[in-house]
Formats: C-alpha cells, sequence, structure tokens
C-alpha cells in the first residue's frame, strides 16, 4: 500500500519524478497484505473527531476469509471477519441528528452490513427471488417419490440449458437455484441421498449484490442524507431508504450491472448510470423503470467515473471515452497498457475534476478530459485507488498493488522449504540433539562450566521413551588436540531408565594460552554400529585463566 499527497503545485503538468513532482511521498508499505480494488476502499470521518480513516473490504488471498479492516495512518485499528466476499464499501450520513457521523455500508453477498461508530448498526438483506415453477414442481414430485434422481437429473439439465438461452436471448425466465445446481454437480452413486436430504426443503433462489454506490436525499451538500444504490445479480437497481432500509425505487437493466455513477437528488431530480456485463451503459432518470439512454461499447468496461457532466469509461481496448449522459461520445484517449482501476480524483479547494487511470505498466495516470495532467510511476502494477481525504491531510492518495504479497509469500515457502530440507539433512546424518529413529527415542543437552583452563562439561542424556530402557550406548567426544586434552574422550552409557535425564560428567583442558577456542563435537553410538544415533556440538569458551596468566 502507498499514501501520496499532493503539493501545492499547479494541477498541470507532465509526469512526476523525483526532481520535479507534484506528490509528496508518505507512506510505503509492501507488506501492508491488502488485496482490494477501488470499489472496496472509502475515507470517511467514522468517529466525528476530524480524524479520517480508511475502510477496506479485503478479499482475503489464498483462501483466507474476507474482512474488514479499518486503518488509522498506517496501521491497522480494527479488523473483522465478513461472511462472503466484498463487492463495494460506501460511507453516508442516515439522518440529521448530532453529532454527525458519517455511517459505513459495506456490500458482502446479499446483505449490506451497515456500521455506525465501526459497530454493527443494521443488516439489509436482499429480497429472495421467485423460484422456477418446472424446478418446484420437479422438487415435488421427488418429494412425493414421483421421480427418480436420474430422471430429475436429466429435466433439470433441460431447464438450465432453457434458462441460459432465455439469458442470451434478455428475456425473463428464472435460472436454477442453488440447491438445484449443486445437485447437478454431483456423481450417480451421491444422488439419491442428496434428494432424500432436501426433498422435503423450500426451493430457495438468493441474489447478489455486485455494486454499491450512495445518492443524495434532498440536497447537494457533501453532508447530506444520502440512499444507497446497489445493482443486483438479477439485473435489477435497488434504491434504499437511508433511514428505514426499505426499497424506495426498483429499476430494471437489460444486463447484471457492474459500475454505478450517479448525480442529482432522489427527491428532487437524478441521473443514474450503470455499466453492465454486456459492454453497454444504460442511463435511467428519476421516473424511469427501465434505462432511457444506451451507450453501447466496442469493448467490455473496466471502469465508470462521473467527471461533472461527463462520463468517463475504461474499455478492455485500453483506451479511456468521453460520452455525455445522452450517450454521444466526446472524445478517445488511447492508453499504453491495460487500464486495470480507475477513481474520482476530486479537489475541493480548486474546484478540479479528474478521473485516476491506474495501468498495468505500472504507472497512474491523470486526465482532466482529454488533457494528461500527470503521470505517477509506482514500483507494481495499481489495482485500487481512492482520493480525499486521510487523517488530518487533504488531497491524498491511497493506492494497492498486486504482486508483493505473492513474491513475499513465494519467497517464505522457499525458505520454508530451504529449512525443511536442512533439517532432514540433519537428521538423516544425526546432526541433531534428537533422534530421529522411534527405535531409539534419545535427547542431548550440553553444558559447559568454569573459566578456564579446566572446563566441566555436562552431558545431560535422556530416555525419551514411555516404558523401554535403552543399554549398550556409548559416548565419543571429536575435538582438536592441539586445544584441549580430556581424560576420557570415549566412554560407555549406563542403562537409561525411561524418562529420567541422566547427567554425564567429565573435564576439559584448555591448551591454548592465546585465549582460542573451537567445537567439541559429541557423539551419541550404539555398539556396533558406525553411524551415531545423535550428536550435539558444543561452543567452548575461551579460557580466561590462561589469558589472566
Amino acid at each position: 500500500m502507498a499514501a501520496v499527497s499532493s503539493s501545492d503545485s499547479d494541477g498541470c503538468g507532465a509526469e512526476s519524478n523525483e526532481a520535479n513532482s507534484k506528490w509528496l511521498d508518505a507512506h510505503y508499505d509492501p507488506m501492508a497484505n491488502i488485496h482490494t480494488f477501488s470499489a472496496c476502499l472509502a475515507l470517511a470521518d467514522l468517529h466525528g473527531d476530524g480524524e479520517y480513516k480508511l475502510v477496506v473490504g479485503d478479499l482475503g488471498p489464498g483462501g483466507q476469509q474476507p474482512r474488514l479492516k479499518v486503518l488509522k495512518g498506517p496501521l491497522v485499528m480494527t479488523e473483522s471477519p465478513l461472511p462472503a466476499l466484498p463487492a463495494a464499501a460506501a460511507t453516508f450520513f442516515m439522518e440529521q441528528h448530532e453529532p454527525r457521523t458519517p455511517a459505513l455500508a459495506l456490500a458482502s453477498g446479499p446483505c449490506v452490513y451497515v456500521y455506525k461508530n465501526l459497530r454493527p448498526y443494521f443488516k439489509f438483506s436482499l429480497p429472495q427471488l421467485p423460484p422456477n415453477p418446472l424446478e418446484q414442481d420437479l422438487w415435488n414430485q421427488a418429494k412425493e417419490d414421483q421421480i427418480d434422481p436420474l430422471t430429475l437429473k436429466e429435466m433439470l439439465e433441460s431447464i438450465r440449458c432453457h434458462a441460459g438461452l432465455s439469458l442470451c436471448r434478455e428475456t425473463a425466465e428464472e435460472p436454477l437455484s442453488v440447491q438445484s445446481l449443486s445437485f447437478l454437480q454431483l456423481e450417480l452413486s451421491e444422488m439419491e441421498a442428496f434428494v432424500n436430504q432436501h426433498k422435503s426443503k423450500s426451493i430457495k433462489r438468493q441474489t447478489v449484490i455486485t455494486t454499491m454506490t450512495t445518492l443524495k436525499k434532498n440536497l447537494a451538500d457533501e453532508d447530506a442524507v444520502s440512499c444507497l444504490v446497489l445493482g443486483t445479480e438479477n439485473k435489477e437497481l435497488l434504491v434504499l431508504d437511508p433511514e428505514a432500509f426499505t426499497i424506495l425505487a426498483k429499476m430494471s437493466l437489460p444486463s447484471v450491472p457492474v459500475f454505478l455513477e450517479v448525480s442529482g437528488q432522489f427527491d428532487v431530480e437524478f441521473r443514474l448510470a450503470a455499466a453492465c456485463r454486456n459492454g453497454n451503459i444504460y442511463i435511467l432518470r428519476r421516473d424511469s423503470k427501465h434505462p432511457k439512454y444506451c451507450i453501447e461499447l466496442s469493448a467490455q468496461p473496466v471502469g465508470l467515473v462521473r467527471v461533472h457532466k461527463i462520463l468517463v469509461v475504461g474499455s478492455t481496448q485500453d483506451s479511456l471515452h468521453g460520452f455525455t449522459h445522452k450517450g454521444k461520445k466526446l472524445w478517445t484517449v488511447q492508453m499504453p497498457a491495460a487500464i486495470l482501476t480507475m477513481n474520482l480524483l476530486e479537489q475541493h479547494s480548486r474546484g478540479l475534476q479528474a478521473v485516476m487511470a491506474g495501468l498495468a505498466n505500472g504507472e497512474v495516470r491523470i486526465y482532466r478530459d482529454k488533457a494528461l495532467l500527470n503521470v505517477i510511476r509506482t514500483p507494481d502494477a495499481v489495482t485500487s485507488l481512492c482520493f480525499g481525504r486521510y487523517g488530518r491531510e487533504d488531497n491524498t492518495l491511497i493506492m494497492t498493488t498486486r504482486a508483493m504479497h505473492r513474491a513475499f509469500q513465494t519467497d517464505l515457502y522457499l525458505l520454508r522449504l530451504r529449512a525443511a530440507r536442512t533439517y532432514l539433512q540433519a537428521l538423516e546424518s544425526s546432526l541433531s540433539p534428537v533422534s530421529a529413529t522411534a527405535r531409539e527415542p534419545l535427547k542431548l543437552h550440553a553444558m559447559v562450566q568454569g573459566l578456564g583452563p579446566t572446563f566441566k562439561l555436562t552431558l545431560h542424556l535422556q530416555n525419551t521413551s514411555t516404558a523401554r530402557p535403552i543399554l549398550g550406548l556409548l559416548i565419543c567426544f571429536l575435538y582438536n588436540e592441539a586445544l584441549y586434552a580430556l581424560p576420557r574422550a570415549f566412554f560407555k552409557v549406563p542403562l537409561l531408565v525411561p524418562g529420567l535425564s541422566y547427567p554425564l560428567e567429565t573435564f576439559v583442558e584448555s591448551l591454548s594460552n592465546k585465549g582460542i577456542s573451537d567445537i567439541i563435537k559429541v557423539l551419541v553410538l550404539r555398539e556396533g554400529q558406525s553411524a551415531p544415533l545423535l550428536s550435539a556440538h558444543v561452543n567452548m569458551p575461551g579460557s580466561e585463566g590462561l589469558v589472566a596468566t
């Protein structure tokens, strides 16, 4: 994660570099471990203390659970798990009561979770959809044992094919429920048990939220009460009341919305632009249940930003397009690389609005209409952008990049692999104070006492088995005879009773008067075997007695 703040230089210019930059580097953390996109980032004064926090809907990498994170400066202030992947995050004012602190809305799965003062406040769930009547009839037959599992599978497959064709023709036919889709994935041997378990349950079909934004209720002020606008997988747009969380308006689309942009107020007049999966952008107004205008793109949209009265669309053809709200194309700008994310840059003090585009080549390009204002080069490709007030600093740009966590994980896995290989090699060569074989469960610990030139070396040898004593062991010392002298370099070990630690003592005399020290190797052997059962390396201290004399 990186955060930069805008300097007071002029807003127009070319590429940023160290000598001529319009941004001051504030924070860079390659180990932030944040995995999100622009729609799941929000900046807000959540406690009304003037300190703006960063809200992150984290996707949870590598199969980990998605989480809601709130950052204060470079540190994660709070963190809580989410039941499903987040789709969008937004902050809005619910009422006019004092103190005026915004609420946080997080769309995840079929629900919107609303927080006030970072505490759970309300949960709105999308209404359930009516099931496919043919599917319902088939499961009713299965409930009465009037149809076998194989026939049920064939009929459900037929319904799924017809539903898919109706989606291609953009006609209304309900797809299958999760229960039926799960049944179709089973093997033949598993079908009967599944039918017996689920045939008495009612068919439920639940949609999920794909995108979310806010719409002012009746005033255009920055801290005015706002409604939540939800886009759903069943090709609908829902406007929610900010206090009761009832559905104020419902609009239908020909395809699933993925990006939303709104302008105006719900009680007065508003325009709503929805970029959909079919590659079109649909424009709706206050009293319309269906789109009023349609913008047909030549490629799939990757981002949608409203800059004043212009809709700026990024496409998979590596280009930005500017459109009016009636669908007239104004301009096109070609990008040097693929567009990964887009967001709005709004500087209230200067009345500046611009679009930010994060590219696959590690650039963040800022455009006002089709004029390039600035280019920011980043260490890696930017996956999410957020601009606003952070902490107590205005005009802060927050960016998250990809691949850094993957590189860190790769290095970590390699480190673990090398450690495991080294440990295995130590066990196989008996270079460990713990025995690797279950037949000879032993543990060795060595301790050196004294200042020199004579040291006391105590070996603590333990039989770690539960019931079997061990007999016939030998202790051998390997050392530099020019530096040390031992009275016994080889002796037998007495019978080792399970569970007891046996202290085996010997003396080591240092022969060097220069304070030189070395390693003494201790080997535990079995009579009649050349390979040691275990070993230990004793780092001998320097002889302070010889140096003093």
